[in-house]
């Protein structure tokens, strides 16, 4: 069999098996593995197939996109960036205090993210909305919606009903997160795995690659308790908030004792509750040696259930009437966002410290920031926090705003509106870099121009080809420089962060005005940048639910923005419950129950598993979670994939040279074929030189020339495009490398001397490739073979099946 599984850009089954005719053997609407309606029987004809494989596909597009209403899942993007964060740690050792720590640190960031956002949305609507603009006359005139709130005798006049009413907003999004988390665990992340469990003192846990171990697809427990911890930490910041703002009144002279007390009680209750729920997120983390589908129902049920009742309380408390109390100012905020702000910088910081000595401990070259990836990517995740905190709270702040004496408002908390300021800045920044490595491929491209024909022996040059080529290959490269682009993002938002930290600690705020004490410019310069943060942010959130609705319903679209989101929810909800659902822990069981099914029926079965892209990851992490003797009956074919490139930098931990290696040989074959075009994919093993045979002496295979052809020939007289990441079967040396496989499984398992499976139809053909050089990632245009070779003929398509897919 061959099992072919497509990429990020999704595909029907009838392309990936180049058949209008296809029938579904197994699965579901949201994945499922096809035939061609010809193939459908094949196990009952076994004469028919001795000459080529049945062919199936495995489509899991729908896992990742569908319809419109998708898009709203981009506004986890937080969430799922400090979720990945998690599996970036650099490749020590799988246990030790160090690894638990970092674990520990990343989890206590996603919590403070958790009580950011939620706290965002007190701020809009207890602060903004409840207490400053329904506690002025002239803000409710303007806003005719808030009218039940003003006036002085109506019921809502009170401030702490108009608060007991405003918070039902932000519990409804802590609901909403829970739901979300609850509802897609149940849709996409509930399929158990292969049952094949070894004991936790067990050595193996320690010794095994950490994707093939059984229970690392499945964290049942660990998702409910963190989405217990976090449900709760939601609700118990909207009954801090109400309480805080209660206690302030209740403790002045005059006010009344018992509520006093009361509030003083609930308070004390939050802070148990709190610190019940840290120690839940740091009690335990990931357990992978078995399926940790067992539930801590204590904490699950009890946890939530007393945060709510507290908030119910609080609540109460606030709507009990107060007739003396108005709304003056604005509620404590500052404290809250500024602590907030310092307490993740630090766990920015150690987590950066825990990444270093870790990877001290194991250096890999090509580790990403030299361990330091999950600090920077955990800084951009909180940093995307606080821009939409700010940003936001500023933004409703400005429409609340009236132009009237007696309708202006005293905004949001300072530190809330210097991080909304620091958006204009961002952007200069980022536009600065984007524009430096712009720069950088114009003057690669130029540089490469006049070597790119020397790839093609026997060719007429031609400037604007090359030029063309030049500028793909250009392109493709820029992709290695991504870990210093986020690196100097992350550096960048830790010091604008302090500095928004600092000047709300140096800016006096009365009630009613702005900064005291700032020069004039400071003060000119400060009101420009919170306007356009303000407006920016806006513009931005339309934007970014209208590109990404885009993204899921237009496939141009989503081949921009897929590989970045595919990546981020290719990983397990270790550290974050709230984060997008993680579509691998359905798709990796699929196929490694499909393939160990395959060849538990019959022991003389041999499977070739075919991935294009991010369907070659899950390949590879489904083929980890086979035993031993059934890998030994499967080989993998890899092609445009990102497992050294992408995850092989950023995830050395799971899939560093020692595990890529570990999983080459336990395989009866591997080959990865790439190209220096393809801005995604790479070779498996980078700076090793290809030795071009089909033995376990190498895995990788190319650079695979693209175009096929330079110019204008007698058999290709059209010009040939520029595939890059797409259309790596329309390669030559596609069909020779899967022919091989399949020849290499068939003589391990019949022996020396025994018939193999004979090749395909179509003779094999020798592709021109430029070889790497040792010691070289991305080699250079003019390191083409000059043994005159010319340009190969592209191969005519095979009915039974076609590409898995244009894109990644």
């Amino acid at each position: 069999m061959e099992l072919l599984v497509h990429g990020v850009g999704g595909t029907t089954p009838e392309k990936m098996l180049g058949d209008p005719r296809t029938c579904r053997v197994t699965g579901d609407s949201t994945a499922a593995v096809y035939r061609r309606t010809d193939d459908e029987k094949a196990e009952e004809h076994p004469e028919r197939y001795r000459d080529e494989p049945v062919v199936e596909a495995y489509c899991w597009s729908n896992l990742t996109s569908g319809n419109g209403s998708r898009a709203l899942w981009l506004i986890l993007l937080p969430f799922m960036v400090v979720n990945l964060a998690h599996w970036m740690r650099a490749a020590g050792p799988h246990r030790g205090r160090a690894v638990r720590l970092h674990g520990l640190l990343v989890r206590l960031l996603a919590l403070s993210l958790t009580v950011l956002l939620i706290a965002a949305v007190c701020e809009v609507a207890l602060d903004l909305i409840a207490w400053q603009c329904a506690g002025t006359s002239g803000c409710t005139a303007e806003h005719t919606w808030l009218a039940f709130m003003g006036g002085q005798d109506g019921w809502w006049s009170l401030p702490g009903r108009r608060l007991a009413l405003a918070a039902v907003l932000p519990v409804a999004g802590t609901l909403l997160l829970w739901w979300l988390s609850h509802r897609t665990w149940n849709a996409y992340e509930s399929q158990p795995p292969l049952q094949r469990g070894i004991a936790e003192e067990d050595p193996a846990a320690d010794g095994r690659p950490p994707l093939s171990l059984p229970g690392f697809w499945y964290g049942k427990r660990l998702v409910a308790r963190l989405r217990a911890a976090h449900t709760a930490a939601g609700f118990l910041t909207v009954a801090a908030a109400l309480t805080a703002a209660t206690t302030r009144y209740d403790r002045r002279p005059g006010g009344s004792a018992l509520l006093d007390v009361l509030g003083w009680a609930l308070l004390v209750a939050i802070v148990a509750a709190a610190v019940c729920v840290v120690y839940v997120v740091c009690r335990r983390g990931r357990k992978e040696s078995t399926p940790d589908d067992r539930l801590d129902r204590l904490a699950v049920r009890l946890l939530p259930g007393t945060a709510l009742a507290l908030t119910v309380l609080a609540a109460v408390h606030s709507a009990w009437s107060r007739p003396g109390w108005r709304a003056v100012g604005s509620l404590p905020g500052d404290e809250t966002f500024g602590v907030l702000a310092v307490l993740q910088g630090a766990l920015v910081v150690a987590l950066a410290l825990v990444g270093l000595r870790l990877h001290r401990v194991r250096e890999l070259p090509r580790t990403a920031l030299a361990g330091t990836a999950p600090a920077a990517v955990a800084m951009l995740g909180c940093a995307l926090g606080a821009v939409l905190s700010g940003g936001v709270a500023q933004r409703v702040g400005d429409w609340l705003n009236g132009s009237g004496p007696d309708s202006r408002l005293p905004g949001p908390p300072t530190i809330l509106t210097w991080q909304s300021s620091i958006i204009p800045v961002l952007l200069v920044l980022v536009l600065a870099l984007v524009s430096w490595f712009a720069f950088r491929v114009w003057r690669t491209a130029r540089g490469l121009t006049d070597d790119v024909a020397a790839g093609y022996p026997g060719t007429v040059p031609d400037a604007s080809r090359s030029r063309r080529i030049a500028g793909a290959v250009a392109r493709a490269g820029i992709t290695d420089e991504a870990p210093w682009l986020v690196a100097t993002i992350a550096v960048a938002t830790l010091v604008l962060g302090g500095v928004a930290v600092v000047g709300t600690l140096l800016t006096h705020r009365a009630p009613g005005a702005a900064a005291d004490g700032a020069p004039a410019f400071v003060d000119g310069f400060a009101d420009t940048v919170q306007a356009m943060g303000s407006w920016l942010i806006g513009l931005g959130f339309l934007l970014f639910l209208t590109w990404g609705r885009r993204a899921y319903r237009d496939q141009s679209a989503r081949r921009t923005v897929g590989i970045l989101w595919d990546v981020g929810t290719f990983w397990p909800r270790a550290a974050h419950p709230f984060a997008p659902p993680c579509y691998a822990e359905r798709a990796v069981p699929d196929l490694a129950w499909r393939m160990a099914t395959w060849t538990d029926e019959q022991p003389d079965r041999r499977l070739v598993i075919s991935g294009h892209s991010q369907g070659s990851v899950l390949a590879a992490a489904a083929v980890w979670q086979l035993d031993r003797d059934t890998r030994r009956q499967v080989a993998l074919l890899t092609y445009g994939s990102p497992l050294e490139r992408l995850y092989g930098r950023w995830f050395p931990a799971y899939f560093g040279p020692r595990q890529l290696s570990a999983l080459d040989g336990d395989l009866e074959g591997w080959r990865n074929l790439w190209r220096l075009t393809d801005p995604i994919g790479g070779p498996v093993h980078p700076g090793a030189a290809d030795r071009r045979g089909t033995g376990r002496d190498g895995v990788d295979r190319g650079p695979l020339l693209d175009p096929l052809a330079y110019g204008r020939t007698l058999e290709l007289p059209l010009p040939e495009p520029i595939l890059a990441h797409s259309d790596y079967q329309a390669d030559p040396a596609f069909d020779e490398e899967r022919d091989g496989l399949l020849d290499r499984l068939g003589a391990a398992r019949s022996g020396p001397g025994t018939r193999s499976l004979p090749r395909s139809r179509h003779p094999a053909r020798d592709t021109p490739e430029r070889p790497v050089p040792d010691g070289a990632d991305r080699p250079h245009p003019a390191e083409a073979p000059s043994d005159g070779a010319g340009p190969a003929r592209r191969p005519v398509r095979r009915g039974r099946a076609g590409p898995p897919g244009r894109a990644g």
